[in-house]
């Protein structure tokens, strides 16, 4: 018998997917490797990895999205294979090739497979090849928004505006009115450009009030495909998914298997190799349309791991080092789970995302619950990157002792310091329509969830620790040495600064004030300073936790700008004056 190579993994990513992807490297007795951000120096990722290497930066595109710097750290680091986790670099063809010409194994399906999945345009042309379901669409990127109003003209509305490299709903809006189509062309392609590089954009009809279904698949390199489960992400804000359950509630047989055939179909029509997730739309009148194919582990991966008994993880793992999946055909699924993501989101002022520091992190144990996190107590959640803190994962017999036992589980979890996404996850769980009917979509928190919800105190941020760079000699090696600024602030400084916005805020109209929404960066401004706006006008677009939030005027006037576009701003600045 051959002795099993030992390997260390490198995790090109952050939070709650690094920490689960370094506990699987645990089970299989491989070593892991985290990398970091600045501001995640102390991160819990960081802690639990075998080794840590930091990035030199704090932006996306200086850390989690630098091919250059993670490549130079795996090799510096001995890594044998790299995991991309979800988000950021996962889905880039670029940096597949780059793992694989660096000699290291690529924890993830081949180049040319991302590729053609990856192109929203050549997958849909993939899915029509094998038969799958679908609606009217672009059968190529559009070139400008003319040609969005005239297919929406054509064919009606809703339609959908979606990044032909995009994923995780960046870079997706859905015009529901002709007067916001251009717009949204515009935000979408800023979305897209921003997140993957790329703001090509095509177009599909959008069916009314759909569920979101999808069926988790994964597939070796000897020729096996197996779609081991089914999940329901319809309950969604903003394109983002908040609350998934496996297997798919209330799911007609035929539909079930129409599914599973087309997921099949699909991947085996690309050569797909290692864990991924076909996803379809599903009409209130039983319309099914295929959405797209993530090459990817996705975040909501835990309820089918709970249903299924299948560590998909470890399945990538196994695939990665040429090992065949570990079952062969679809599992009956056991039980019920439900997954509810808890984002540092205040629900009740638009889910608006909310850095600071964790103070208070208590966490619900007992039957039924699992709890994937990246978080604890003291944790600073930057507005950097996205709003994820932890998954909550509750498993039952059935359906309702799942949503019984969560309704348990959120009482009992305690999140101060940020807000977080639990108030509105516990009055879902009250809502006839969840609990009962079942009669969620995408839109329905937009368009159905009326409760009344109290908004979260708002949080300043603290300055999150943006390192100074120095140079030691240890043992006679130049070794380069990061430092959090904020040991060399003075408390000189620090009441300068007060004093200076004590002044700004005593001596402005505040009635004129246009404060920032939420912390994150000043992206652009909409409307040139010194020009006239009317109340209700868009007038400027703050990006947070990979968001795009709109600043709108609060009345008409002059508009004078405080701040230039590339900013930092803290929740509630003044950003601007309307005179």
């Amino acid at each position: 018998m051959n002795k099993q190579v030992a390997h260390k993994v490198l995790i090109a990513n952050r939070g709650e997917i690094a920490v689960r992807i370094i506990r699987a490297c645990r089970d299989m007795n491989f070593a892991s490797i985290a990398i970091y951000a600045d501001v995640d120096m102390d991160a819990l990722h960081v802690q639990m990895a075998d080794e840590a290497y930091g990035l030199s930066g704090n932006t996306p595109s200086d850390t989690y999205l630098n091919i250059d710097k993670i490549i130079a750290i795996a090799q510096k680091s001995g890594a044998t294979m790299v995991h991309p986790g979800y988000g950021f670099l996962s889905e880039r063809v670029e940096f597949a090739k780059a793992v694989q010409d660096a000699g290291l194994i690529w924890i993830g399906p081949n180049p040319e497979t991302i590729a053609v999945l990856g192109d929203k345009v050549k997958a849909r042309q993939l899915a029509i090849e094998v038969g799958a379901p679908l609606v009217t669409g672009t059968d190529k990127p559009v070139q400008n928004a003319k040609e969005v109003v005239e297919f929406a003209h054509k064919h009606g509305l809703p339609i959908a505006i979606k990044a032909a490299f995009g994923g995780g709903g960046r870079g997706l809006k859905v015009a529901w009115q002709m007067d916001e189509v251009e717009e949204l062309y515009d935000s979408a392609v800023r979305e897209a450009t921003v997140a993957f590089g790329r703001g090509e954009c095509f177009l599909e009809q959008f069916l009314h009030h759909p569920r979101h279904i999808e069926a988790q698949v994964i597939a070796d390199a000897h020729g096996n495909v197996v779609v081991v489960g089914t999940r329901d992400c319809s309950l969604q804000r903003r394109n983002q998914k908040l609350i998934e359950e496996s297997p798919a509630p209330f799911l007609d047989e035929k539909i079930e298997k129409q599914i599973v055939k087309a997921s099949i179909d699909i991947c085996a029509k690309a050569n797909y190799i290692g864990v991924g997730t076909v996803e379809f739309l599903l009409s209130q009148d039983g319309k099914l349309s295929f959405l797209e194919v993530n090459t990817r582990l996705q975040v909501e991966h835990p309820v089918t791991e709970e249903t299924t008994g299948i560590d998909l993880v470890i399945e990538q793992l196994r695939i990665a080092q040429g090992l065949p999946v570990s079952i062969k055909q679809m599992p009956q699924p056991q039980g019920h789970a439900i997954e509810f993501r808890i984002n540092a989101e205040d629900a009740a002022n638009g889910f608006l995302p909310v850095a600071g520091t964790i103070t208070h992190f208590d966490i619900p144990t007992g039957p039924g619950v699992r709890l994937d996190s990246g978080v604890h107590a003291g944790s600073v959640i930057p507005a950097t990157f996205d709003s994820l803190m932890a998954k909550l994962i509750i498993v039952g017999n059935n359906r309702q002792q799942a949503l019984a036992r969560a309704r348990r589980a959120l009482a009992e979890f305690t999140i101060k310091g940020v807000a977080s996404v639990l108030p509105f996850d516990r009055k879902v769980l009250d809502h006839p329509d969840f609990c009962q009917q079942f009669n969620v979509h995408t839109r329905w928190i937009e368009t159905d969830f009326n409760t009344e919800l109290e908004p979260a105190k708002r949080q300043l941020p603290q300055q999150e620790d943006i390192l100074t760079h120095t140079f030691i000699e240890i043992d006679g090696k130049r070794c380069k040495l990061g430092l959090p600024a904020k040991l060399f602030s003075g408390l000189s400084i620090s009441q300068t600064n007060s004093e200076a916005q004590l002044v700004v805020t005593t001596n402005t109209n505040l009635d004129l004030i246009v404060p920032a929404p939420v912390s994150g960066n000043l992206f652009k401004w909409l409307v040139e300073d010194n020009q006239k706006v009317e109340q209700g006008d868009m007038i400027a677009i703050i990006e947070a936790m990979k968001m795009e939030i709109q600043v709108i005027a609060h009345r008409e006037g002059i508009l004078k700008h405080s701040h230039i576009e590339g900013t930092y701003v803290n929740a509630d600045d003044p950003i601007a004056e309307i005179i």
